[in-house]
This record gives structure tokens, sequence and C-alpha cells, in this order.
């Protein structure tokens, strides 16, 4: 008899983690390679859990594809890890009647740039043929966050085998998906594209996956699965432990059960007493043939409050449109800052922009500072959002309280390592790149939050993102912008530029890109400033020319400044004719400088009436 066989009248019983005993043992590191170094004990796990009644075990194979062994050098090794896996478990059974399914676990979480969907695909296929060949009972694929890498990899498997197939997902918040799909909407499609058994897996505990199967109807051809952590983690003396009882998991078991799972085990922080709980309480139980689904509340997302203001990346498609930086102080005093906010705003400046800590040196908090500019002053403000001061929480917090302020203009950005700045012993946070915080912003605006929770209306962000022409090979960063509006870029803002030709050729290698491109434009101080921007600060290239023209000043502040400026006023005299978008980055809070550049971009535009722009 066949796995799917035996679910058409049996609720089995499966295995419970195996990370979690080898945890147990002090084996912390890459447990798919203990297949290899100490498969005694692999194969003691999986009796463990036979003799506790298990009907279906799993291979220990979860994170053996090339990407996740690639993070401890075994790359070279998935076919004989995955080859191990699969003898150590029939070693196992080998007296028993138990179905072997190989688990394949999900690759992506919210971050999705570390690998492309293809490197995914073509790793997963590697390990699955290998598994597919070994004579097993079914595949299983768990711990899926990420929709399309699992309905994708279903697509892939169906083309080279007919096996059972067992797709769970994760949810972040019972009953809905990551990127805000319903549950019982997500096992449907599963199911449609060729899973014979769906349900959920991990990151929740007994009461809220019970919660999620109450929405959820039963299949009209598959069967339903859950696989349950133990409880909600907690940390112990830096340990991770999983506070439950086993008669309380166990009688989680019968509900579900009741909403109709077919396929019960256990997750992270299941031990095989767990499963002998379970096993006891199931081992009497029908599979329910119908059942009564809770419907779920309509929540509507309100749509956002109209913009008061109208979006830069529209108004740069028409017009000329001036962003201004000013940095937020590096001390408490700020009156000089408002001040310098308040002149730049009033002499035609559409918004204030302010980085995030840049270069990794801690300053006033720019939410702090936009709101202050704006409830005080009325100065419409743009601040920077790195992700390398947050993880995802202070991520999504950020960005809510940044709504609730009015503060719509943001731009998205990596921003600089914490080693490049005042503490380089500080940790970088990087939970996600600038890609995948414009496509999370965007998620936002949808009213659904990173981990797909309705959050009741929607925000209404306009997103910029960086742009750095200033490499070699133009085509490269040209190719990046353009990953960066499949995101949901609405606009980009550039590093300063320094060259004449250099804003030419970004014209000619961007022309046919609908977003606005502001381009970026910093008068000089100094040499020596010059010299440092050159060779120190990422991203910012300065011609020959430029650089002999202020060393030819050094030693003059006078001088070096109205050089600077006159430089800028030549890079000027380009940028208006190829761009209606003008980034003007203030040094050292010398917006007098800005100012004069503001002015005469005015005269500019005024000698230029009635010519058209080469936007």
């Amino acid at each position: 008899m066949g796995l799917l066989e035996a679910l058409k009248s049996r609720v089995l019983t499966a295995d419970g983690a195996m990370g979690t005993l080898l945890y147990s043992y002090g084996l912390d590191n890459c447990h798919e390679e203990m297949n290899l170094v100490k498969p005694e004990l692999i194969e003691k796990i999986h009796r463990e859990y036979i003799a506790a009644g298990a009907d279906v075990i799993q291979t220990n194979t979860y994170g053996a594809n090339a990407i996740k062994l690639s993070r401890y050098g075994l790359e070279s090794k998935v076919v004989e890890i995955n080859e191990a896996a699969i003898s150590i478990a029939k070693k196992a059974v080998s007296n028993g009647s138990q179905f072997i399914v190989g688990s394949i676990g999900g690759i992506r979480g919210v971050r999705k740039s570390d690998s492309t969907l293809e490197e995914i695909l073509a790793s997963v296929r590697v390990q699955a043929e290998v598994l597919i060949n070994g004579g097993l009972d079914g595949l299983l694929l768990e711990t899926y966050y990420d929709f399309e890498e699992l309905s994708e990899t279903i697509k892939m498997l169906r083309t080279i085998t007919d096996m059972p197939i067992i797709a769970q997902v994760s949810m972040h918040e019972p009953g809905v998906l990551q990127n805000g799909l319903r549950l019982n909407d997500a096992l449907t499609e599963l199911e449609n594209i060729g899973a014979d058994v769906v349900g959920v897996n991990c990151r929740l505990g007994p009461y809220h996956t019970i919660q999620a199967f109450e929405a959820v109807e039963l299949p009209e051809n598959a069967y339903l699965s859950a696989y349950p952590n133990a409880s909600l983690l907690d940390i112990e003396d830096g340990r991770v432990i999983y506070e439950s009882e086993v008669d309380y998991f166990a009688r989680a078991s019968v509900q579900l059960r009741n909403q109709g799972v077919r396929l019960i085990g256990g997750c992270c922080g299941t031990t095989p007493k767990h499963i002998e709980a379970v096993k006891k309480q199931l081992e009497k139980l029908k599979p329910v043939e119908s059942k009564e689904t809770k419907l779920l509340q309509e929540i509507s997302i309100q749509d956002p409050e109209p913009l008061k203001l109208e979006p830069l990346h529209e108004k740069a498609k028409r017009e000329r449109s001036i962003i201004v930086e000013l940095d937020t102080p590096r001390h408490l005093e700020i009156d000089s800052f408002v001040e310098g906010a308040r002149e730049l705003y009033s002499e035609g400046a559409d918004i204030i922009m302010m980085a995030d800590n840049s270069l990794a040196s801690p300053r006033i908090s720019n939410i702090a500072m936009g709101s202050i500019l704006k409830l005080q002053h009325g100065i419409r403000t743009m601040p920077h959002i790195t992700c390398r001061d947050r993880n995802l929480i202070g991520l999504q917090s950020h960005l809510m309280g940044l709504n609730a302020l009015g503060l719509h203009d943001i731009l998205a950005v990596t921003g600089d390592p914490t080693k490049v700045g005042d503490f380089p012993g500080a940790t970088s946070v990087y939970d996600v790149s600038s890609m995948e915080l414009i496509s999370l912003i965007k998620q936002l605006n949808e009213g659904i939050s990173f981990s797909g929770k309705t959050l009741r209306k929607k925000a209404n962000f306009s997103v910029a993102a960086a742009f750095n022409p200033n490499v070699r090979v133009i085509d490269r960063a040209v190719s990046r912008l353009e990953k960066k509006i499949e995101h949901g870029a609405d606009y980009f803002i550039s590093q300063p530029v320094y060259s004449k030709e250099k804003i030419v050729e970004i014209y000619e290698a961007t022309k046919h890109i609908e977003a606005p491109i502001y381009i970026g434009i910093m008068p000089l101080t100094s040499f020596r400033s010059a010299e440092f921007l050159h060779h120190e600060v990422p991203g910012i290239k300065l011609s020959d020319e430029v650089l002999e023209r202020m060393k030819a000043c050094e030693g003059d502040k006078i001088r070096e400044a109205q050089e600077g400026v006159a430089i800028a006023k030549e890079l000027l005299d380009t940028a208006v004719q190829h761009f209606n978008g003008i980034y003007l980055i203030t040094p050292f809070l010398r917006y007098d400088l800005t100012i004069q550049l503001m002015q005469y971009i005015k005269q500019l535009d005024e000698q230029n009436k009635g010519v058209k722009v080469n936007v």
C-alpha cells in the first residue's frame, strides 16, 4: 500500500524534529553532514521515532542542496549526503512498514536576492533527482515561506516525477502567508498545480496552527498535513528552547484531525515523546470526511488619504524638480540645521532630503528632524532608510511611523557597512537588500505587513532608489536600476557626478527608462575634501580635471569654495539639458553654496524657456 492509499482511510502520524535532537547533542553545525560523519546517530533518531509510533519518517536532507551546503563548503557532496540519508532511513525501517519521504527545505525567507529562483530550482532539482532515484515513498517540501518558490518547485518536480508530493507552507501569522495570500487559497493552488498532500509546518505552535486550519476547506483531490512546532520558541542562557507539554501537543493533534488533517507530525522542538503521545491519541481515530469551515471576517483595507503634494517622480516627468540633501547634525544643537532647511526650502527646493546615518556615523534621527521640519515649519522632507541599522521588525515599525507622520517620500538604500563609521564594532543588520526593502515598502502600500498580515489601511509611500553611475561599465549599473524598477522603485537619485561627459553617458544609457532620474551635483569646498571624496567615499569618483582645478586653489578657502561652485555650475549646464530632476547635496551644512546653485538653475531655466529638455 502506498502513502496516498493509506491516507484514504487513516490518519497517519509522522515523525518530529531531527534538528532539535541533534542540537540537544551539541551538534549545531551542518546537520545534513551527519549523514556522513555520524550515520549511526541519524539512524538512532529515526528508530526512536519509529518506536514512538511514527508511520512516516523523513530523510535527514532538509538542507541537502548545493545552495545551503555551500555555507559549510559541502556543495560538492550533494549526491553523497542525500544518498547516505536514504540508506540510513531505509536501514532504520528495514523491519517495519513505515513510509519514507525525502525532505526538501525551502530556501527563501523574506530575503530573496541571495539566490535567484532559477538558481534555487537548479539546486533543488539535483537533490530531488537523488531522492527520486532512491525509491522513497514521496517527497516532503517543507518550511516554504515564499509561495512563488514552492509553486515553481512543485511545477519543476512534476516534470520529472509522478511520486507523491507533500507541500507545506510556513506562516508568520495564522492563516495568512508572507505575501498576504490566505492559507486556504494557497493550499488550493498547491493542489491544483500537482501537490498530493498540502499543509503547514514550522514557525507556529499547535494553538495557532489549529486556528489557521479552521478556515481551510477539505481539498477535493489532496489531503491535509500539519507539522507544528512544539510551541513558540524562547531563549534560555543563549540556547533556543521550546516550552511544550507532551500531553498538550497530543491533544492538539486531535483538534488538527478534527479540522480534516490526515498527516500529523512535529517540527521544531518536538521529540519522540511528542510523537508517542500523538500516536496514542490518533491511532483509533478515522479521518474526517466533512467539516464546517469557519468564515473569516473580511477586514477591509482602507485607502490612504489623498496626497497633499504631488509625488516627485510625477513632477520630474513634466518639469524641473530639485531635491536638496541636508545632513542632520552629529550633535544636539539643531538651530543651524533648521535655519538651513528653511532657507533652502524657501529658495525653491521641492524637498529636503536627510541621510540615515551616512558613512555609518550617528546623527540625529532623520525621522525626528523630518517631523520637526514638517510639523513646525511646513517643510516637505524625505528621509533615507537603510537596511543596515534595523531588522525587519524595526524597519516595518519605522515605516509605519513615517506613514503616520505623513512623511511619504523616502529613499531606500542598503547603507554603508558599520566598519567604515564611528563604531566599527557595531553590527550591520542587513536582513534585506535595498531591492527587497523597496518591495516590502510597496507591500505596505497594499495594506499588507512584511509578515502578510493586514494593516487595515494602505500606506502611501513614493519610493526613490539609489543609482551609482560612477562605474566603468555603466550598462551593469543600468541593469541594476532596471531590477529596482521591477521591485517597485518610482524614481532614482544618483550619486554625485563630476564629469559633463558622464552626465551625457548616463542620459544615453537610461533614455529608454520612464522612471525619472535626479542627477547628483555636490559642490566641492576644498581640495582636501575633493581628495577624500575621490579616494575614500564609496560610489564617488572625480575627474582628473576637477582634481587639478581644486588643487590649484589649495590653501585658499574662499577660492576653493568659489571653484567648487564654478565646477558645479558647469555640470549643471549639461545636466539641465538632459534631466528634469536635479539632486543637490549640501556639503558640511554650507547651504549658502547650494542656494547659489539653485539660483543658477533658475537662471538656466529662464534662458532655456521653450527649449525641450531631453528626458
